[in-house]
């Protein structure tokens, strides 16, 4: 088994589903601390004008060290209307802005409070839409006795051991906290994904490089998408039994 395991992100760039497409299976990581100005209730789309923008979840008031999965959605104020909002400016030039509008407006319709679960749901309508299986769970729902982490990198280790995973899978940003022969020593082949960077025509606009897939999907057929991933993607090895 392949194994991938990420914090929830929201709407996030094509690299995330492309390392969701080369796993068999995703822990999504909802239980360490919410960092403020991080992708967790966020993400960036093209500005009408130049450059990109901030789409933005309001978050209820919580505590310093408050986990992910206790983090709540400010159903206070009509964000999902200004969020769709900023979309409009799509429509003049975005071949599939109608089919990504309605996606977007999908993903947002459930009334769900849970940033994580949110967001849980997001990738999970994504990956339908782009024929991508996502096989996932969520960390918080997981009864592991992993001990405790030593490090920030022991986390993605003991979990893949704890799983019986024979390879994980992790983007090059965090690749300074894993250490390739404490998982070699479980058995576990460590693989750092470099990320598919794919550049599309943006019909009048200025590309902007990893924006969300909100922005990937109003340029480019779901087909042709997939295509680019499957392209991509890492050799499928069997599974060795144990």
């Amino acid at each position: 088994m392949r194994l991938g395991i990420m914090q929830p992100y929201f709407f996030p760039y094509l690299g995330h589903f492309d390392l969701i497409h080369n796993t068999d299976r995703w822990i999504i990581f909802d239980t360490p601390q919410y960092i403020r100005h991080g992708w967790i209730n966020r993400n960036r789309i093209l500005h009408p004008q130049t450059g990109w923008q901030y789409v933005i979840v309001p978050l209820s008031k919580h505590g310093h060290r408050t986990a992910i999965n206790d983090i709540r959605v400010n159903d206070q104020v009509r964000w999902r209307d200004t969020l769709l909002g900023q979309l409009t400016h799509y429509k003049r030039r975005a071949p599939f802005y109608a089919e990504t509008l309605d996606l977007v407006r999908d993903c947002l319709a459930r009334p769900e409070t849970s940033i994580s679960r949110l967001n849980g749901h997001i990738l999970e309508k994504i990956c339908q839409r782009l024929g991508i299986t996502f096989d996932h769970v969520y960390f918080s729902d997981l009864d592991l006795n992993i001990g405790e982490a030593t490090h920030p990198g022991d986390w993605a280790l003991r979990i893949a051991a704890a799983l019986g995973a024979h390879e994980y899978i992790n983007p090059p940003g965090g690749e300074a906290l894993f250490d390739p022969a404490a998982f070699a020593s479980h058995g576990i082949k460590l693989t750092i994904r470099q990320p598919t960077h794919m550049k599309y025509s943006c019909r009048g606009c200025l590309f902007e490089p990893n924006l969300s897939v909100i922005d990937v999907l109003m340029w480019n057929n779901p087909k042709t998408i997939k295509a680019f991933l499957d392209q991509h993607a890492l050799p499928r090895h069997e599974v060795p039994q144990d």
